[in-house]
């Protein structure tokens, strides 16, 4: 059968990547097109628009970019009505992906989403778009279950979280050769900088990081270069400071790191999977934080906090990230009962996202739902 894929941010071609994997072993002849990564690429699907070029931003920066949003959802149903996928797949990315559902629902295409956008957060009256345009939901997150079928009333599918697989994966690295490769200290500890994948995050947040290293002359801080961006991009925050830039290897720095600052996102679980401690943090431009208050009435912004329903790991938010707080809350990590109580968290965590296996789940659901269709 032929199936077609939407992903459009690096978190997306993760796990886009993995489902490409997972529908092979489902559905040996599965004919694959999506737009996503150079993972999905990778994994056997002929990519058709790369994520670096659609994702954006902030309610002001999705304003300016529309015709270039307006352009790329034209081609998308070209696209797709060249390629009569028997499964359309989505992967978050609402914005997007919702619009392409309510067209392809009216063409009869078959429409799956793995991985919800996040209506429990913000905008909860996309589920009616949701329930009229979607044939099957698969959810990655315990609570979204009984969001979708008790409140709404829209039969989901909780395949557990894609990360467990991902993170487990892993091979360790070796750290000898990780520091000698790239010039760092053989003794000193490291604490990793995810300043995340955005351009818009990294102007925002990553100097501000940065500010934090005087403060710690026993370790040495690396940054994690997102594969979405260009190494240059990271050099005018380099000048003059005792940072390293590590591009495309975040896990094995993640994996060799003491404690992470981490941008707000994916990132924020993936870091607890890997049992680092971390401090959680956001900053957007004021326009954009001043809707974003409005519309989204969330206790927490990361995902371990969601998902745990209380503060296990300490977010700073626009203002209350600073130097000075970033600095206290970073050293409450670094050692002590503030660090063993996040790693005791974590394991809790864990158990709450189920067992492995959530690509393979949902490969064979979709395979089977298309097959009976």
């Amino acid at each position: 059968m032929k199936y077609y894929l939407i992903a459009g941010e690096a978190s997306g071609d993760l796990h886009g990547s993995n489902l490409i994997k997972a529908l092979h072993r489902e559905d040996p002849d599965a004919t694959i097109r999506c737009w996503g990564g150079d993972m999905m690429e990778k994994a056997g699907a002929t990519l058709v628009r790369h994520y670096k070029t659609l994702s954006f931003m902030g309610f002001l920066e999705v304003l300016a970019n529309i015709p270039t949003i307006l352009k790329n959802i034209a081609y998308c149903k070209k696209d797709i009505l060249a390629f009569q996928p028997d499964a359309l797949i989505f992967i978050d990315f609402s914005g997007f992906n919702l619009r392409i559902a309510s067209w392809a629902k009216k063409q009869g295409f078959q429409t799956h989403y793995y991985i919800s956008p996040q209506v429990w957060a913000s905008r909860e009256g996309r589920i009616q778009k949701i329930k009229r345009d979607i044939d099957a939901m698969y959810v990655i997150l315990p609570f979204e279950k009984a969001f979708y079928e008790e409140k709404h009333g829209f039969p989901v599918h909780f395949v557990g979280h894609p990360l467990i697989d991902a993170m487990d994966g892993l091979a360790p690295p070796k750290e000898e050769e990780f520091r000698n490769r790239h010039s760092l200290d053989p003794k000193k500890p490291i604490i990793a900088l995810l300043p995340g994948s955005r351009k818009q995050e990294v102007d925002k947040i990553l100097s501000i990081m940065i500010e934090v290293t005087g403060a710690f002359p026993d370790f040495q801080f690396v940054i994690a270069g997102a594969p979405s961006l260009d190494p240059e991009y990271y050099h005018p925050f380099l000048k003059n400071k005792q940072v390293t830039l590590v591009m495309g290897e975040t896990y094995p720095l993640l994996q060799l790191s003491t404690a992470a600052l981490v941008t707000s996102g994916t990132a924020t679980l993936e870091t607890a999977l890997l049992e680092i401690p971390q401090v959680v943090c956001y900053k957007g431009s004021w326009i954009s934080y001043q809707i974003a208050r409005r519309l989204i009435t969330l206790k927490y912004i990361s995902l371990v906090n969601l998902i745990m329903d209380r503060e296990v790991v300490r977010e700073l938010i626009q203002k209350d990230l600073n130097p000075r707080l970033l600095t206290t809350e970073l050293g409450k990590i670094l050692e002590g009962s503030g660090r063993k109580k996040q790693l005791q968290a974590y394991q809790t965590l864990r158990e709450k996202l189920g067992g492995p296996g959530a690509s393979q789940n949902a490969a064979k659901l979709i395979v089977n739902f298309s097959r009976q269709s």
